[in-house]
């Protein structure tokens, strides 16, 4: 498995908030919360940034090379399938 980079973007983002995050599988892709709202997995891939830790799926490891901004979750999107039309 190739090494993840991480968008400077996010690590801003992760830093300012003070919370570790993990990266998982939605009906919609790879999204990033907080673990105190999905709690990381044994399996999971780590990358220390900062004072926290980002935590991805195995699953979502072997096909995203690089964490962008795209995938930090949006309440106003929500993880339904309802709002992406054509999955």
């Amino acid at each position: 498995m190739s090494e993840i980079a991480v968008d400077q973007n996010v690590i801003d983002y992760i830093n300012q908030s003070g919370h570790d995050f993990r990266i998982f599988t939605s009906c919609s892709g790879p999204v990033m919360l907080p673990v105190a709202l999905k709690s990381p997995k044994s399996s999971d891939i780590t990358i220390k940034i900062g004072e926290n830790t980002l935590y991805i799926s195995r699953v979502q490891a072997r096909y995203i090379h690089k964490v962008t901004t795209d995938m930090i979750y949006d309440p106003n999107v929500g993880l339904s399938c309802n709002y992406y039309p054509g999955l």
